[in-house]
C-alpha cells in the first residue's frame, strides 16, 4: 500500500543544533502513527517541515507516492494536510464560524462564504463528533472546545492528514477520552493522523503505528500492538526508566502553610475558591486533586500572590501573607512557585532563556548589585540550572520562545528548585514534559520534601497525584471536598473528583 505520507532522509539544523538527522518515516494511509521523543528530540521539528513553517536542508518528502515541494503552511494545506498545534491557533475574540472561515472568505462580500461554512460545520460536527456552537466566542470556551475548533478549522480546508501536536497536555481525562473517540472516528472514515505526545499510555491506547525519536533521529518504528510502555520508554530514553516514582514515608515536622476559611470571587462575584481550609507542614508533598477548573488554579495564585483572597487568610511561618498580593514580596518570605500556564506566567519568550532563568529572583545580590546585573553571572547560573535539569539545547542565550515545551517547564522549575525554597507551590509540574524528564522532576520534588522541606501540589494527573502525595485534597467546584491518602482507589477519588461528598464516596 502506497503511504499516505512519506519524509525520506530528512535534515535540518539551527545553527549547531542538528535538530532532525536523515529522518526516514512511512506512514499508512487511514491509520492513526504516533511520534514520539524526548523534549528537543526533533518530533515538533519534522511536523513543522512537513505542515510547511520551516525547510528542510536535505530530504524529500512525498504524498501518495508522489514528491512534492511544501515551502508554506498554505501548500500544506492545499495538499491535504492540516495541523492542530499544541499552542492553538484561534483569534479568541472571533466566533466559531469566524475561526473556521478565516482566510478562505473567497472575496470581499463573507456573507455567502459565512453561510457555507455553517452548513459544512453541521455536517462535519455530525460525522466526525465534533459538536461546537458555531456562533460561540472562541475564547469563552474550554480548551477541550478549542481544541474540536481547531479539528473543525483543518477538516474544513480539506485536511486528509491530520497532525495534532501534545494534544491533550491540556485536556481533562474526559476531554482526553473524547478527543481519542473523535481520532478514531477519523480514522474509520479514511482520515490519517499523526499524533506527536509524550504520554505513552495514550500511545499504546489508540494508535496503529509508532515511531520514536531521540536526539533528532529515528531510533525505532513498531506496530503499537507489538510493543508496551517499557520499551518505548527505554527507546525513547535510551536507558531504563522508573516508571513509577520511589520515594519513603515522609517525616512530617511543624505546619509551615495554613490556609483558614479562603474564598476568592472573580469579577462576577463568583466564588472560585469557596472557603477552602487545610494545612501543609514541613517534610510533607500534598497534593490536590480535580478536574481542571475547579478552583485549583486560582487557590495557588491566591497562595503565590497573584490575587489577593477576597475572605480567610494564608498563614506562612505564622504570617498572614494573603494579604501581601504581591508576588515579589511572597517570593522573599521563602516561597517559589511554578506556575500552570508556563507561556503567559513562566517565562518571557522573546527572552533569553539566561534571563527567563532569574526571573522573580533577579535581585539576588549574587546576580548584581543596585540596578545592575553582572551579565555573566546571570548566564553562569542559567548555565548550571539547564545541565542538571537537562535542559536541550543547553544554551543560556537562546530565545525562551525557541525551546519545546517541555524544555521551558524544565527550565521553570529548574529556576524555583534552586531558590532553595521553605515552600514549593507546583502547579502541573510535568505537563508537556517527555518520561524521562518527568522521572528527574518527581525525583527533585521528593528530595526537597526529604530535605525538610514543604510542597503543594496540582496536578490534572491523578497517577501523578497518587505517586507523589503525602495526603491528598479533591477540589470540586472551589471546594475541597475531601482528604485520603496515596493508597486510595481511583475509584474513591473520582466520586470526590465528581462532586460527591467525602462520606458518600
Amino acid at each position: 500500500m502506497t503511504p499516505a505520507i512519506e519524509l525520506i532522509g530528512i535534515d535540518k539544523r539551527f545553527g549547531a543544533v542538528h535538530a532532525n538527522k536523515d529522518v526516514t518515516i512511512a506512514i499508512a494511509p487511514g491509520s492513526i502513527h504516533g511520534i514520539i521523543g524526548e523534549n528537543g528530540a526533533g518530533k515538533s521539528t519534522l511536523m513543522s517541515i512537513l505542515f510547511g513553517f520551516y525547510q528542510a536542508d536535505a530530504g524529500e518528502i512525498r504524498i501518495k507516492g508522489q514528491p512534492v515541494r511544501i515551502r508554506s503552511s498554505s501548500d500544506a494545506i492545499a495538499l491535504g494536510i492540516g495541523m492542530v498545534h499544541q499552542h492553538f491557533m484561534l483569534v479568541e475574540p472571533f466566533t466559531v464560524l469566524e475561526n473556521v472561515v478565516l482566510g478562505t472568505e473567497g472575496g470581499a462580500l463573507i456573507g455567502p462564504a459565512l453561510a457555507k461554512a455553517r452548513a459544512e460545520l453541521t455536517r462535519l460536527a455530525h460525522d466526525y463528533e465534533l459538536d461546537v456552537d458555531p456562533d460561540a466566542i472562541v475564547g469563552e470556551l474550554p480548551v477541550g472546545l478549542q481544541q474540536r475548533v481547531e479539528i473543525l478549522k483543518a477538516l474544513f480546508r480539506g485536511a486528509e492528514t491530520l497532525i495534532l501536536d501534545e494534544p491533550t497536555g491540556v485536556l481533562t481525562p474526559d476531554e482526553a477520552d473524547h478527543l481519542f473517540r473523535i481520532l478514531g472516528t477519523l480514522r474509520d472514515q479514511g482520515k490519517t493522523v499523526i499524533l506527536i505526545t509524550h504520554k505513552l499510555r495514550e500511545i499504546i491506547a489508540i494508535t496503529d503505528q509508532v515511531s520514536v525519536m531521540r536526539r533528532g533521529e529515528v531510533v525505532a518504528t513498531r506496530e503499537t500492538m507489538k510493543t508496551d510502555v517499557m520499551e518505548l520508554a527505554e527507546l525513547m530514553v535510551g536507558r531504563h526508566v522508573l516508571l513509577n516514582v520511589a520515594k519513603g514515608p515522609s517525616q512530617p515536622g511543624e505546619t509551615v502553610l495554613e490556609v483558614k476559611n479562603l474564598t476568592w470571587k472573580d469579577r462576577k462575584g463568583i466564588a472560585r475558591v469557596d472557603n477552602v481550609s487545610f494545612s501543609v507542614r514541613k517534610g510533607e508533598i500534598v497534593g490536590i486533586a480535580g478536574v481542571s477548573g475547579n478552583g485549583q488554579s486560582e487557590l495557588l495564585d491566591v497562595i503565590a500572590g497573584v490575587a489577593k483572597p477576597t475572605s480567610g487568610q494564608v498563614i506562612f511561618e505564622g504570617k498572614d501573607i494573603g494579604r501581601l498580593g504581591d508576588p515579589a514580596r511572597v517570593r522573599a518570605e521563602g516561597i517559589a512557585h511554578v506556575p500552570e500556564d508556563r507561556q503567559h506566567c513562566g517565562l518571557i519568550g522573546s527572552f533569553e532563556a539566561a534571563e527567563s532563568a532569574i526571573l522573580g529572583w533577579h535581585h539576588d545580590e549574587a546576580l548584581g548589585r543596585g540596578f545592575r546585573l553582572d551579565r555573566d553571572k546571570v548566564i553562569a547560573r542559567a548555565r548550571g540550572e539547564m545541565e542538571e535539569f537537562d535542559v536541550r539545547p543547553s544554551d543560556p542565550l537562546l530565545r525562551s520562545a525557541k525551546f519545546s515545551g517541555g524544555n521551558q517547564q524544565k527550565l521553570i522549575i529548574a529556576r524555583e528548585i534552586f531558590s532553595n525554597p521553605d515552600l514549593l507551590i507546583v502547579g502541573q509540574p510535568t505537563r508537556g514534559v517527555d518520561i524521562g524528564a518527568i522521572e528527574y522532576i518527581h525525583k527533585r520534588i521528593i528530595q526537597l520534601r526529604d530535605e525538610g522541606k514543604a510542597v503543594l501540589l496540582v496536578s490534572v494527573e491523578l497517577d501523578e497525584i497518587r505517586s507523589l502525595s503525602d495526603r491528598i485534597l479533591v477540589m470540586f467546584a472551589g471546594r475541597v471536598m475531601g482528604e485520603r491518602g496515596p493508597d486510595a482507589d481511583e475509584r474513591a477519588l473520582g466520586l470526590l473528583m465528581a462532586g460527591v461528598e467525602q462520606d458518600a464516596a
